[in-house]
């Protein structure tokens, strides 16, 4: 039976692809950029999440961790990620339930039934399911045969992808896809790699040959404050995605709803307290996209 590391499974979603959707998200991811709004989407692992809020410093996890992975540290309860095995001992013993797992591991049944539940709601809006993580790629195996499970109900199905996959990989996979939402975080190599820990032009390679299959792609770029945000990123991004005769471009305006996670990580966040962009904060660098011929919205 096969199985995949899942951590969230979002019904009634209305914006990743379109019509009604169900989102299913993917534990793990190649890229760790800085502005992650999925931060326990970048482990492989499951883990553990301290809501300190709720915490009152019994330290009964600290005791009864089998593996001693958790520590007080400047009056605050520590996870070491590195020797955590997601046991739930602490999170079973703790007695404000302080303490919770990220992740977990689904069948290819157990989803498909699960986005079924809804296949009224698809069929009426034009929706469907949208696969996303992380980077529901990195687990090729599992998505293949939830892709073919799916389909045999003649569901419409989207991907969210970052396009770093090995080519070949990337090649057997994309095609399976109704809709591929494809991400673009920097147009320069050496600014990808600072924001993301990889550079680019797997990713572009990658894009380029999608777009010259004729795939149904969408490609996203987040407008991320102090990073990708001035109208010269504006205009090279342009400049590099009208080379590659790109038709449909989205921008996502920064914004903060995953800060908290990294508290509830133990992690710290490059982009804590900065401040989030909105539609009418882009209208100058959309128009830019626009000038230049390109089919671009926010």
């Amino acid at each position: 039976m096969k199985e995949g590391t899942i951590f969230n499974i979002q019904k009634f979603s209305l914006h990743d692809g379109p019509g009604i959707r169900t989102t299913v998200f993917f534990k793990g991811c190649p890229l760790k950029c800085l502005w992650c709004a999925n931060p326990e989407s970048q482990s492989f692992e499951k883990q553990i999440l301290i809501d300190h809020d709720q915490c009152v410093h019994c330290l009964a996890c600290v005791h009864t961790c089998p593996n001693h992975a958790i520590h007080v540290i400047d009056h605050m309860i520590k996870i070491d990620h590195h020797h955590c095995t997601s046991c739930l001992t602490c999170a079973n013993t703790c007695p404000r339930h302080a303490l919770s797992i990220e992740g977990d591991t689904k069948t290819i049944e157990e989803i498909t039934n699960l986005c079924l539940q809804d296949i009224d709601f698809y069929e009426e809006s034009g929706g469907g399911v949208t696969l996303s993580g992380g980077e529901a790629m990195s687990q090729p195996f599992f998505l293949k045969e939830l892709v073919s499970s799916l389909k045999e109900h003649k569901i419409h199905i989207a991907i969210e992808t970052t396009g770093y996959i090995n080519d070949t990989l990337f090649k057997e996979l994309a095609p399976l896809f109704d809709l591929i939402l494809f991400d673009i975080k920097h147009h320069s190599s050496k600014m990808h790699k600072v924001g993301t820990g990889v550079s680019n032009e797997l990713i572009l390679s990658n894009l380029k040959w999608a777009l010259e299959q004729k795939l149904n792609i969408i490609i996203r770029i987040p407008v991320i404050p102090d990073y990708n945000d001035s109208l010269d990123d504006a205009r090279q991004f342009a400049d590099t995605l009208s080379h590659l005769q790109a038709n449909q471009i989205q921008l996502l305006p920064f914004h903060q709803y995953g800060e908290k996670k990294y508290e509830l990580l133990n992690l710290s966040y490059h982009y804590k307290n900065k401040k989030a962009l909105y539609e009418e904060d882009l209208k100058d660098y959309l128009e830019v996209f626009i000038e230049k011929g390109l089919n671009c919205y926010i």
